[in-house]
């Protein structure tokens, strides 16, 4: 098999590897689509279940139908602009398929540092990297992905980084467990991987939520000359920041919501089966019922997005990454659903 790039490195390494190293658009059926909004629009502003702050971070996202994944055509684009990439990397985004998602809510942005705090202030919630002391951060003196030991959500780039000044931008160094427990406090879930693709889509069917271009400094936080360090950065953009930016920097796709492509990867409840498109039910699909090993991941959970230190290969809406449900780094993030 060949190799595949690392979840927070760009630079292409090994499925083996990226798993050792991380252990330790559719379209709305008119009326029917219409009447579920307001019927649902109304028990969404009544609920008890909803606090002020989740009514107005919420998009609620009409039940429709939309084709999932990547057809051929998609992975034949992506092998012409990146020709050191190979095939089989994006074998896992086909079969394209047709997928039917009931009306739900998600977050409108990715969750925040102030939101983050917010729950560890309440529950005392200790994260995965608080616990075991350490989360992946990049070593700009080494130029490579490496454990930090004092990383954590609070220091996101190791220790002597805070995120003072830094409360509206997205949480990192959150693992799926510590993404799941935000959410249930929260009176929410984690969307399933198709209900991310659906919203992440905004109704319509490009590449990217905002077309079939690939992204301009204006479009989402990814590698650019603000990072240029890595040697992979796109120096020719200037996306305005050098690692996250502040949720809801960029413009919303159709459904009105924010950073669907960059910023930072985003948790999705699913484990992870690389040929699950293959036998994955038309209606609203969970996912596999349990860890699925393949030859690169034993009990993997899905990751959408790509982030900020990503090209925009990652940043596509149709490609799938994965990792331990205990990883973290500082471009691991997250948001929630119901």
């Amino acid at each position: 098999m060949g190799s595949r790039n690392c979840l927070s490195a760009q630079p292409e390494c090994s499925k083996l590897k990226l798993v050792a190293c991380f252990y330790a658009g559719g379209y709305v059926r008119g009326s029917e689509a219409g009447v579920s909004t307001i019927f649902f629009a109304i028990l969404f502003a009544v609920s008890p279940l909803y606090g002020s702050e989740q009514r107005e971070d919420a998009v609620i996202i009409p039940g429709g139908e939309f084709m999932m994944g990547s057809g051929k055509d998609d992975i034949s684009w992506v092998l012409d602009k990146w020709p050191d990439v190979e095939k089989q990397w994006y074998e896992d985004e086909k079969p394209k398929h047709s997928v039917k998602i009931d009306l739900f809510t998600i977050d409108r942005h990715e969750v925040t540092n102030r939101r983050f705090d917010r729950f560890v202030k309440a529950t005392e919630h200790k994260t995965d990297a608080e616990k075991e002391n350490w989360a992946w951060v990049y070593d700009f003196k080494k130029r490579e992905w490496a454990r930090n030991f004092g990383a954590s959500w609070r220091r996101p780039h190791g220790r002597g980084s805070d995120i003072s000044g830094l409360e509206e931008h997205p949480v990192v160094q959150v693992s799926w467990n510590d993404a799941k427990a935000f959410c249930e406090w929260d009176g929410k879930r984690l969307p399933t991987e198709a209900e991310w693709e659906y919203a992440a889509r905004g109704g319509s069917e490009g590449r990217y939520p905002w077309g079939d271009d690939k992204p301009t400094g204006k479009d989402a936080n990814f590698a650019d000359r603000k990072i240029r360090i890595l040697k992979w950065a796109d120096r020719k953009i200037n996306d305005g920041y050098k690692f996250t930016a502040p949720a809801g920097s960029y413009p919303p796709n159709g459904f009105g919501v924010y950073d669907m492509a960059g910023n930072v990867w985003e948790w999705v409840n699913d484990w992870y089966d690389e040929n699950y498109y293959k036998k994955s039910p038309v209606k609203n699909p969970l996912g596999p019922p349990s860890p699925v090993k393949t030859e690169w991941c034993g009990e993997c959970r899905v990751l959408r997005g790509g982030g900020w230190s990503n090209t925009p290969k990652h940043l596509r809406i149709g490609y799938r990454h994965f990792s331990s449900p205990k990883a973290r780094s500082s471009t691991l993030g997250f948001r929630c659903a119901r």
